[in-house]
């Protein structure tokens, strides 16, 4: 075969395969177009089924169960009455009876001993309050928040059979994480999981809850667990007999 002909194939060749690479590139921006469309839509979607159903829970009020364990042993239950506030967070009426306030041992052994057991009890409950407090920073998920973590390219879409998976980095702090799990059928949030810490990146705390729905289609939280690594301390919270005021 002469020398022309070699390279006239291989310019051919060269030609083809080039063209193949700007017909790829010339695809790019159409699917990332694509792409981008479909997370608004997801995006819009969660945003305004968060809104419906805020409107919707206002207009119930249901009990709470909270159960405090500290390396696996109960040490405190509380009830309580529960109403959504004008500021979306939850209202909370104590359903316990106001606890007795315990004889003091005359014996200075015995006196020296309660205020230790009452120490121990006023830092755990202290801490729990802490992890509460960062919980509600979270839940309920503040669609304004999650809109400008979207503007900043820190939400993820992941697609499934019949929900969608939504990461959110950078939430709350720096290197947090919050998974928001998106029923698309149903357009309503079925699950919840953060991965967070308290005042340093070391103190690490888990938050897992689940959603359940009323007779009319509201969503609610039904199951809420909060770990606290590094003091083993876990918050359980159960919601139940959820009512129309």
């Amino acid at each position: 075969m002469s020398h022309s002909k070699q390279f006239s194939r291989r310019n051919k060749g060269h030609r083809i395969v080039c063209s193949g690479a700007l017909f790829v590139l010339a695809l790019c921006p159409i699917s990332l177009h694509a792409q981008n469309d479909d997370m608004q839509k997801r995006m819009t979607e969660l945003k305004e089924s968060m809104a419906k159903n805020k409107q919707a829970l206002a207009q119930y009020t249901w009990k709470e169960q909270v159960s405090i364990s500290v390396k696996g042993e109960e040490k405190k239950v509380q009830h309580y009455q529960v109403k959504e506030g004008p500021d979306g967070k939850p209202q909370k009426t104590s359903l316990d009876p106001t606890p007795q306030t315990q004889a003091d041992s005359g014996a200075p052994r015995g006196r020296l001993r309660q205020r230790i057991v009452e120490k121990k009890k006023e830092e755990y409950e202290e801490y729990a309050e802490q992890m509460k407090s960062l919980v509600q920073r979270y839940i309920p998920p503040n669609k304004d928040d999650i809109q400008d973590a979207f503007s900043k390219g820190n939400v993820s879409f992941t697609p499934g059979t019949d929900q969608v998976k939504i990461t959110i980095q950078n939430y709350v702090k720096t290197g947090d994480s919050m998974v928001i799990f998106f029923n698309r059928d149903k357009k309503q949030i079925s699950g919840i999981k953060v991965a967070s810490y308290m005042d340093d990146p070391s103190d690490a705390m888990k938050l897992d809850v689940q959603f359940s729905s009323l007779p009319d289609g509201t969503s609610h939280v039904s199951n809420t667990t909060i770990e606290g690594i590094r003091k083993e301390l876990t918050i359980r919270m159960q919601n139940s007999d959820y009512r129309k005021l």
